[in-house]
């Protein structure tokens, strides 16, 4: 998965429509006035959130996050969109837009299936940031609009879990029509889970034999156009947060067998605990950009035990410490 992605021309179209414009949204984030005219500009998760985040301040409407994922027109969906939206149940739909994910940002839907309830939530990768409110809202409604639209029935998730203050309390439970658990540990939303089994009205199976064969292709040429050992630290980095994966788990990622794995990378003249490494360093030179990340979690998101084991490493890869290698390498902008 590449650490920069292309914001959705749709996501343009739909500021013009509520009002905003996306010059104004570029120049408050900081970002280049040509991003999204080009056509071609790549951001990285925290440019992404720092667009996000501009939109929310330039617009005084708490429900815009809801308005833009319940009002976009089909025909502006992205295929990922219309394939879920043309599934065969509402499990269905959330597998799809789960599995295709990755095609068009750096961010995962996880789903958590139990015998009552089913959790979602939203993962953007190389961040350790809070994603901005708006963002969250466009995604849990879209996650929710799905479902209803699909369905054709007022569906209303089980409950619905924010970290935030409750502050538009009555604006979200109306819209969702369920209990909102506010200040909580995690953002997710959670539905019941016998609502998964929902057939859906929109039903295509034409369509659906015409865009899965396109997009399972988009993800196997990424696949495919990775070396071994970039497929391992692709995954590598999907996996690391505060566990150390191994073969057996990134084998299980990759479709692979670990013996399998494990030949193919040592035919290109490394092994998995290089790869290890040299992903770990990636990813702490990363998290050492956010100040506001703390040493100890930067180590924890990396699979240490202990921030002891990181401070070792780190001084072997840079020959220095966490701490004097960030005070000499700050973010842009400070």
């Amino acid at each position: 998965m590449s650490t920069t992605f292309k914001i959705p021309d749709v996501v343009a179209l739909r500021l013009t429509d509520f009002g905003i414009e996306p010059a104004a949204v570029l120049r408050t984030a900081g970002l280049p006035p040509g991003l999204l005219t080009a056509g071609k500009g790549m951001v990285t998760t925290e440019q992404f959130f720092s667009f996000w985040s501009a939109i929310q301040e330039l617009s005084d409407d708490p429900r815009l996050g809801i308005r833009m994922a319940t009002t976009t027109p089909s025909g502006q969906f992205p295929p990922m969109a219309i394939a879920a939206q043309h599934s065969r149940t509402f499990r269905d739909a959330l597998q799809r837009l789960s599995r295709y994910k990755q095609l068009c940002c750096a961010e995962e839907m996880l789903i958590t299936e139990g015998p009552e309830e089913s959790r979602v939530e939203y993962r953007w990768l190389f961040s350790h940031a809070a994603p901005p409110e708006v963002l969250l809202d466009g995604a849990f409604a879209h996650a929710t609009e799905t479902g209803r639209r699909g369905s054709g029935q007022p569906l209303r998730p089980l409950r619905l879990e924010l970290r935030r203050g409750s502050e538009h309390r009555v604006m979200m439970e109306e819209y969702y029509g369920c209990v909102i658990h506010f200040r909580a540990e995690r953002d997710a939303i959670v539905f019941r889970t016998r609502d998964l089994d929902l057939p859906f009205t929109t039903y295509n199976e034409a369509l659906l034999e015409m865009l899965s064969p396109q997009l399972d292709k988009q993800l196997a040429e990424r696949k495919q156009s990775r070396s071994p050992a970039a497929q391992v630290k692709w995954v590598l980095k999907r996996l690391l947060g505060g566990t150390r994966p191994d073969i057996k788990a990134v084998a299980r990622e990759l479709g692979v067998s670990s013996r399998t794995l494990q030949r193919r990378i040592i035919e290109e003249g490394t092994n998995f605990r290089n790869l290890l490494s040299e992903t770990r360093r990636e990813m702490a030179r990363h998290y050492l950009a956010q100040p506001a990340l703390e040493l100890s979690e930067t180590a924890f998101l990396l699979g240490y035990e202990d921030p002891n084991s990181f401070f070792r490493a780190f001084r072997e890869w840079e020959g220095t410490t966490p701490g004097e290698w960030r005070a000499a390498n700050p973010p842009r902008g400070h």
